[in-house]
Protein backbone atom coordinates (compact mmCIF):
# COMPACT_ATOMS: atom_id res chain seq x y z
CA UNK A 1 0.00 0.00 0.00
CA UNK A 2 1.03 3.55 -0.58
CA UNK A 3 -0.10 5.79 2.05
CA UNK A 4 -0.74 9.47 1.73
CA UNK A 5 -0.23 12.55 4.56
CA UNK A 6 -1.87 16.02 3.77
CA UNK A 7 -0.75 19.41 5.08
CA UNK A 8 -4.66 20.36 5.56
CA UNK A 9 -3.94 23.34 6.60
CA UNK A 10 -1.60 24.20 3.55
CA UNK A 11 -4.57 23.05 1.42
CA UNK A 12 -7.19 25.42 2.92
CA UNK A 13 -4.63 28.39 2.77
CA UNK A 14 -4.16 27.02 -0.93
CA UNK A 15 -7.87 27.05 -1.73
CA UNK A 16 -9.14 30.15 0.42
CA UNK A 17 -6.64 32.48 -1.65
CA UNK A 18 -7.22 30.39 -4.65
CA UNK A 19 -10.95 30.16 -5.31
CA UNK A 20 -13.51 32.33 -5.72
CA UNK A 21 -15.43 33.15 -2.49
CA UNK A 22 -18.90 31.38 -1.75
CA UNK A 23 -21.27 32.30 1.09
CA UNK A 24 -23.83 29.80 2.31
CA UNK A 25 -27.24 31.43 2.49
CA UNK A 26 -26.78 31.36 6.43
CA UNK A 27 -23.99 33.89 5.79
CA UNK A 28 -21.21 31.33 6.34
CA UNK A 29 -17.92 31.72 4.30
CA UNK A 30 -17.04 27.85 2.77
CA UNK A 31 -15.32 27.67 -0.39
CA UNK A 32 -12.04 26.95 1.28
CA UNK A 33 -13.41 24.12 2.66
CA UNK A 34 -15.47 23.00 -0.53
CA UNK A 35 -12.11 23.49 -2.32
CA UNK A 36 -9.94 21.14 -0.47
CA UNK A 37 -12.73 18.34 0.24
CA UNK A 38 -12.89 18.36 -4.00
CA UNK A 39 -9.17 17.84 -3.32
CA UNK A 40 -8.98 15.21 -1.55
CA UNK A 41 -11.74 13.39 -3.43
CA UNK A 42 -9.15 13.52 -6.36
CA UNK A 43 -6.40 11.93 -4.54
CA UNK A 44 -9.60 9.00 -3.73
CA UNK A 45 -10.15 9.16 -7.35
CA UNK A 46 -6.98 8.61 -8.49
CA UNK A 47 -6.85 5.07 -6.20
CA UNK A 48 -5.68 6.28 -3.13
CA UNK A 49 -6.31 3.98 -0.46
CA UNK A 50 -4.85 4.81 2.95
CA UNK A 51 -5.36 8.23 3.71
CA UNK A 52 -4.72 10.82 6.74
CA UNK A 53 -4.88 15.20 7.13
CA UNK A 54 -3.52 17.09 9.33
CA UNK A 55 -4.61 20.27 10.08
CA UNK A 56 -3.45 23.57 12.69
CA UNK A 57 -6.67 23.72 15.01
CA UNK A 58 -5.26 26.10 16.89
CA UNK A 59 -2.15 28.01 14.77
CA UNK A 60 -0.47 28.96 17.62
CA UNK A 61 1.83 26.10 18.90
CA UNK A 62 4.53 25.55 21.92
CA UNK A 63 7.14 27.34 19.25
CA UNK A 64 5.22 30.44 20.22
CA UNK A 65 6.62 30.27 23.48
CA UNK A 66 10.34 29.83 22.64
CA UNK A 67 10.18 32.63 19.33
CA UNK A 68 7.66 35.45 20.00
CA UNK A 69 8.24 36.30 16.45
CA UNK A 70 6.94 32.60 15.49
CA UNK A 71 4.17 32.64 13.24
CA UNK A 72 0.84 32.76 14.87
CA UNK A 73 -3.08 33.69 13.83
CA UNK A 74 -2.72 37.44 14.34
CA UNK A 75 -3.91 38.99 11.07
CA UNK A 76 -5.69 36.20 9.33
CA UNK A 77 -8.87 36.68 8.04
CA UNK A 78 -11.76 35.74 10.21
CA UNK A 79 -13.26 33.89 6.87
CA UNK A 80 -10.18 31.65 6.79
CA UNK A 81 -9.50 30.95 10.64
CA UNK A 82 -13.52 30.16 10.84
CA UNK A 83 -13.09 26.93 8.39
CA UNK A 84 -10.57 24.89 10.35
CA UNK A 85 -13.19 23.73 12.47
CA UNK A 86 -15.70 22.93 9.68
CA UNK A 87 -12.59 21.15 7.32
CA UNK A 88 -11.99 18.98 10.15
CA UNK A 89 -15.43 18.26 10.83
CA UNK A 90 -16.55 17.79 6.77
CA UNK A 91 -13.29 15.20 6.54
CA UNK A 92 -14.72 13.26 9.60
CA UNK A 93 -17.30 13.37 8.14
CA UNK A 94 -16.09 12.23 4.44
CA UNK A 95 -14.45 8.97 5.94
CA UNK A 96 -10.96 10.43 5.99
CA UNK A 97 -8.47 10.56 9.51
CA UNK A 98 -7.91 14.05 10.71
CA UNK A 99 -5.72 15.05 13.47
CA UNK A 100 -6.83 18.64 14.37
CA UNK A 101 -3.31 19.56 16.18
CA UNK A 102 -3.57 22.41 19.63
CA UNK A 103 -0.02 22.16 21.20
CA UNK A 104 2.16 21.52 18.40
CA UNK A 105 1.53 21.81 14.16
CA UNK A 106 -0.21 19.76 11.90
CA UNK A 107 3.89 19.33 10.38
CA UNK A 108 4.76 17.95 13.64
CA UNK A 109 1.55 15.57 13.15
CA UNK A 110 2.42 14.37 9.43
CA UNK A 111 5.95 13.86 10.43
CA UNK A 112 4.88 11.38 13.40
CA UNK A 113 2.53 9.37 11.00
CA UNK A 114 5.42 9.39 8.37
CA UNK A 115 7.89 7.78 11.09
CA UNK A 116 4.88 4.85 11.89
CA UNK A 117 3.94 4.33 8.51
CA UNK A 118 7.47 3.89 7.34
CA UNK A 119 8.19 1.28 10.01
CA UNK A 120 4.96 -0.78 8.73
CA UNK A 121 6.48 -3.60 6.36
CA UNK A 122 2.95 -3.64 3.99
CA UNK A 123 3.65 -0.34 3.47
CA UNK A 124 5.63 0.58 -0.07
CA UNK A 125 5.57 4.30 0.34
CA UNK A 126 4.75 7.07 2.19
CA UNK A 127 3.60 10.22 0.36
CA UNK A 128 3.57 13.56 2.34
CA UNK A 129 1.22 16.00 0.58
CA UNK A 130 3.30 19.42 1.29
CA UNK A 131 5.20 21.87 -0.27
CA UNK A 132 6.41 23.01 3.37
CA UNK A 133 10.30 23.09 3.41
CA UNK A 134 10.33 21.56 7.07
CA UNK A 135 8.63 18.63 5.56
CA UNK A 136 12.02 17.82 3.87
CA UNK A 137 13.73 16.15 6.82
CA UNK A 138 11.09 13.55 6.75
CA UNK A 139 12.37 11.84 3.31
CA UNK A 140 13.94 8.52 3.07
CA UNK A 141 15.44 7.42 0.12
CA UNK A 142 12.35 6.30 -1.69
CA UNK A 143 10.46 5.16 0.89
CA UNK A 144 9.26 8.99 2.53
CA UNK A 145 8.58 11.22 -0.16
CA UNK A 146 7.42 14.93 -0.55
CA UNK A 147 4.88 15.61 -3.05
CA UNK A 148 4.16 19.19 -4.15
CA UNK A 149 0.87 18.49 -5.64
CA UNK A 150 0.23 22.30 -7.17
CA UNK A 151 3.58 21.91 -9.03
CA UNK A 152 3.71 17.78 -9.48
CA UNK A 153 6.58 17.03 -8.48
CA UNK A 154 8.40 14.32 -6.36
CA UNK A 155 11.29 14.89 -3.79
CA UNK A 156 12.92 11.83 -3.01
CA UNK A 157 16.13 12.09 -0.93
CA UNK A 158 18.66 12.52 -3.52
CA UNK A 159 15.34 15.13 -4.92
CA UNK A 160 15.76 17.23 -1.37
CA UNK A 161 19.87 17.50 -1.49
CA UNK A 162 19.30 18.76 -5.23
CA UNK A 163 17.44 21.34 -4.35
CA UNK A 164 18.91 22.58 -0.75
CA UNK A 165 21.92 21.28 -1.21
CA UNK A 166 21.74 19.47 1.98
CA UNK A 167 20.34 16.17 2.82
CA UNK A 168 17.06 15.57 4.72
CA UNK A 169 18.64 15.25 8.37
CA UNK A 170 20.60 18.56 7.35
CA UNK A 171 17.64 20.55 7.10
CA UNK A 172 16.38 21.96 10.08
CA UNK A 173 20.38 23.32 10.42
CA UNK A 174 19.60 25.10 7.04
CA UNK A 175 16.48 26.22 8.23
CA UNK A 176 17.51 27.77 10.94
CA UNK A 177 21.09 29.42 9.20
CA UNK A 178 19.33 30.99 6.07
CA UNK A 179 15.73 31.53 8.15
CA UNK A 180 12.31 30.45 7.21
CA UNK A 181 9.92 33.87 6.40
CA UNK A 182 6.66 31.30 6.34
CA UNK A 183 7.46 30.28 10.42
CA UNK A 184 8.32 33.51 11.46
CA UNK A 185 12.21 33.22 12.26
CA UNK A 186 14.94 35.04 10.52
CA UNK A 187 18.02 32.55 10.56
CA UNK A 188 21.66 34.55 10.95
CA UNK A 189 22.86 37.90 9.65
CA UNK A 190 24.95 37.27 6.34
CA UNK A 191 23.72 33.40 6.32
CA UNK A 192 21.97 32.70 2.37
CA UNK A 193 21.47 29.70 0.87
CA UNK A 194 24.62 28.76 -0.81
CA UNK A 195 26.80 29.19 2.40
CA UNK A 196 24.76 27.16 4.89
CA UNK A 197 24.56 24.32 1.69
CA UNK A 198 28.59 24.09 1.34
CA UNK A 199 28.88 24.19 5.51
CA UNK A 200 26.66 21.80 6.22
CA UNK A 201 27.09 19.66 3.29
CA UNK A 202 30.52 19.40 4.84
CA UNK A 203 29.33 19.06 8.90
CA UNK A 204 26.15 18.11 8.44
CA UNK A 205 24.67 19.78 11.70
CA UNK A 206 25.36 23.60 12.92
CA UNK A 207 27.16 22.00 16.31
CA UNK A 208 29.60 20.47 14.30
CA UNK A 209 30.62 23.50 12.11
CA UNK A 210 33.99 25.18 14.11
CA UNK A 211 34.17 28.60 14.60
CA UNK A 212 37.51 28.85 12.94
CA UNK A 213 36.38 29.35 9.36
CA UNK A 214 39.99 28.56 8.46
CA UNK A 215 39.09 24.82 9.30
CA UNK A 216 36.09 24.85 7.29
CA UNK A 217 37.39 24.13 3.97
CA UNK A 218 34.95 24.84 1.63
CA UNK A 219 34.20 27.89 -0.60
CA UNK A 220 32.68 30.16 0.87
CA UNK A 221 32.50 34.17 0.59
CA UNK A 222 32.67 36.05 3.53
CA UNK A 223 33.95 33.28 5.55
CA UNK A 224 35.62 35.12 8.66
CA UNK A 225 32.03 37.62 9.16
CA UNK A 226 29.63 34.25 8.74
CA UNK A 227 32.18 32.40 11.09
CA UNK A 228 32.00 35.33 13.39
CA UNK A 229 28.15 35.45 12.80
CA UNK A 230 27.73 31.98 13.87
CA UNK A 231 30.15 32.03 16.53
CA UNK A 232 28.48 35.22 18.42
CA UNK A 233 24.85 33.73 17.42
CA UNK A 234 25.14 30.27 17.82
CA UNK A 235 22.69 29.44 20.69
CA UNK A 236 20.11 31.67 18.70
CA UNK A 237 20.73 29.64 15.68
CA UNK A 238 20.47 26.56 18.34
CA UNK A 239 17.15 27.76 19.09
CA UNK A 240 16.22 28.15 15.28
CA UNK A 241 17.33 24.56 14.99
CA UNK A 242 14.97 23.46 17.81
CA UNK A 243 12.00 25.61 15.72
CA UNK A 244 12.46 23.76 12.30
CA UNK A 245 13.08 20.34 13.63
CA UNK A 246 9.74 18.53 13.79
CA UNK A 247 8.40 16.49 16.83
CA UNK A 248 7.30 13.02 16.25
CA UNK A 249 4.82 11.40 18.79
CA UNK A 250 4.20 7.63 17.60
CA UNK A 251 1.38 7.43 19.58
CA UNK A 252 -0.18 9.42 17.11
CA UNK A 253 -1.03 6.79 14.87
CA UNK A 254 -1.44 3.20 16.15
CA UNK A 255 -0.81 1.63 12.64
CA UNK A 256 -0.98 2.61 8.28
CA UNK A 257 -4.14 0.36 8.19
CA UNK A 258 -6.30 2.86 10.37
CA UNK A 259 -5.67 5.23 7.64
CA UNK A 260 -7.43 3.01 5.20
CA UNK A 261 -10.59 4.94 3.15
CA UNK A 262 -13.67 2.83 3.14
CA UNK A 263 -16.28 5.66 2.43
CA UNK A 264 -17.79 8.44 3.83
CA UNK A 265 -19.48 8.47 7.27
CA UNK A 266 -23.72 9.28 6.77
CA UNK A 267 -23.56 12.27 7.70
CA UNK A 268 -21.42 13.50 4.88
CA UNK A 269 -24.67 14.08 3.04
CA UNK A 270 -26.20 16.61 5.47
CA UNK A 271 -22.23 18.25 5.34
CA UNK A 272 -22.72 18.52 1.72
CA UNK A 273 -25.81 20.01 1.98
CA UNK A 274 -24.89 22.66 4.30
CA UNK A 275 -22.14 23.87 2.51
CA UNK A 276 -24.18 23.72 -1.38
CA UNK A 277 -22.06 20.89 -2.43
CA UNK A 278 -24.68 18.22 -2.82
CA UNK A 279 -22.99 16.59 -6.26
CA UNK A 280 -19.39 16.07 -3.94
CA UNK A 281 -21.49 13.91 -1.82
CA UNK A 282 -22.74 12.13 -4.72
CA UNK A 283 -19.33 11.78 -6.63
CA UNK A 284 -17.87 10.22 -3.12
CA UNK A 285 -20.55 7.83 -2.89
CA UNK A 286 -19.65 6.33 -5.79
CA UNK A 287 -15.82 6.12 -5.63
CA UNK A 288 -17.02 4.02 -2.38
CA UNK A 289 -19.05 1.93 -4.24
Amino acid sequence: MRVFLVDGTYELFRHYYGVPPHRTAEGAEVAATRGVLWSMLRLLEQGVTHLGVATDHVIESFRNDLWPGYKSSAGLDPQLLGQFGLLEVALEAMGVVVWPMVEVEADDALASAAAVAADDPAVEQVVICTPDKDLGQCVRGGRVVQLDRRRRVVYDEAGVTAKFGVGPASIPDYLALVGDSADGYPGLPGWGAKSAAAVLARYGTIEQVPDAPGEWAVAVRNRPALAATLRGLRPQAMLFKDLATLRVDRSLLGGAAELRWTGPTPLFAEVCRRIDAGSLATQTERVAD
